[in-house]
Order: C-alpha cells, then structure tokens, then sequence
C-alpha cells in the first residue's frame, strides 16, 4: 500500500497546479446539521455530508474543473463522483460517492458511513475506490486551521478543508464573532485555469454560507 502510495504522490508531484483559498461561514451548516440529526438521529449527517453535495452541485455549475488532463485532451466529466480522503490503517485511501449531484443529504450520509466503515476495517471493494472526477480532503477534526492537498491524479482538482473555528469577522457593516472554515482547492493547471477555478471556489463558498442554494 505505502509503495502505490508514494507512486501516486510522485506522479501528482509531476503535475503544475496552483492553489487558491477563500474563508467561508459555517454558521447556516450547522445549523442544517443539527436539524438533521434531531429530525433523525439514526441517520448522522455530517459536515462532510454538505461538502460532499455542495461540491457536486459546484462541479455541476463549473465543468471546467469536474475534469482530466489526457495527451488528447481534456475530458470533462458529466457527473460528479466525489472522493473522500479516509486515513485507513492499511494507509490513505480514497472512496467514492458516485453522482453525488443526484443523491439526497441523508443519502450521501448512508453512503459515506459505509464507505468509510469498510475504509476503517481494510474492507474497501475495488471499485469503491475507482471512477472519482474530484476530491476532498477534511482535516477539520484535527485542529487543523488551513492546508494544501496533494493532486489525486487524474482528477483536475481537490479541495483541503481545514477546522471550522470562531473568527471576528465583518457582518453587514459590524464585526461579529461567525464559525469560519477555509477552504483551499489545488488545480490542474493543464486543465483548469484560474478564472474557472476561482469560480468553483467561490460557488463552493457561497454554497456553503447558504446551503438552500445547493440542496
């Protein structure tokens, strides 16, 4: 596992990407989450959860970067199948939610809790790992303020979500304390430019300050 690992990071480590970040509230988030979970408490829908479906809906709206860079061209990707990075006791692994612009909030959780159950118990299939057009990778739970994730190849970007913490912050012409994230997307230069990629991250940011617009 370690030497297919550092294959794939030598390969993504061969590719020109750039970075951009931008902060988002959280505050309406978790808000979504909390009524989730008292409405059913059986099914626990996370922060992941949201991400999961505002990326998709993002990639959606922002094809450009649902995407992959071959020697003949760049393929964009007409669904968007979501990666999740899942640290697993065999190392790193990535399983993915497939069409993920089409499933429900309660369905993207049922989902990921298997996916990421089988991750933890090495009880992963093949092709749970295979067909993902974008990734995301949360550190949130470690206390982890902001980061930059390594390409997962040939995807055209990936996004590093760092731990959502209380900032002051501007609020309609006063400051105000608000839970912040910062959201930091590595691209493909080959196959994304900026402008396109700055797009998505703004979407993803306003998705997340107002998640209605996504679900």
């Amino acid at each position: 596992m370690r030497k297919t690992i550092a294959r794939r990071l030598t390969e993504a480590w061969q590719i020109p990407v750039f970075q951009l970040q931008a902060s988002a509230d959280m505050t309406r988030v978790n808000a979504l989450v909390a009524r989730f979970r008292e409405r059913d408490p059986d099914v626990r829908v996370t922060v992941t959860d949201v991400l999961t479906k505002v990326c998709a809906q993002a990639l959606m709206r922002h094809r450009e970067v649902n995407a992959e860079f071959t020697e003949d061209a760049i393929l964009l990707h007409p669904s968007a199948n979501v990666g999740l990075a899942v640290a697993a006791p065999q190392g790193l692994v990535v399983p993915v939610i497939r069409g993920a612009e089409r499933l429900s909030l309660t369905e993207i959780a049922g989902v990921r809790a298997d996916l990421v159950g089988r991750a933890r118990e090495a009880k992963l299939r093949a092709e749970d790992l295979e067909g993902g057009t974008f990734t995301i990778s949360n550190l949130g739970m470690y206390a982890v303020e902001r980061f930059t994730a390594v390409l997962n190849p040939p995807q055209a970007a990936i996004v590093a979500v760092g731990a959502t913490e209380d900032r002051v912050v501007p609020v309609a012409g006063e400051t105000a304390v608000r839970p912040m994230v910062t959201l930091t997307g590595t691209f493909d230069h080959r196959a994304v430019d900026g402008a396109p990629a700055a797009g998505f991250l703004q979407t993803l940011k306003e998705s997340l300050e107002d998640p209605g617009l996504a679900l």
